[in-house]
């Protein structure tokens, strides 16, 4: 992807049908935002374990 304005029309449809976005959804997220909807090109990244996402909701119910 070159630029996300180049790229607009491409983007909101993808979101649309994988996403489930309406364009409202689209035009008022991020770039970001839709990145991280979308996916990591990364292959390195993984998505966190049982273990980390226990240790977040242990965080968060605790308050700190």
């Amino acid at each position: 992807m070159d630029t996300f304005s180049g790229n607009t029309r491409t983007l909101a449809g993808l979101s649309a049908r994988a996403l489930g976005w309406t364009p409202d959804t689209f035009w008022n997220a991020t770039p970001a935002e839709l990145a991280a909807s979308l996916g990591s090109e990364d292959a390195s990244v993984s998505p966190p374990t049982r273990a980390e996402i226990a240790a977040l909701i242990e965080r968060d119910a605790n308050g700190r």
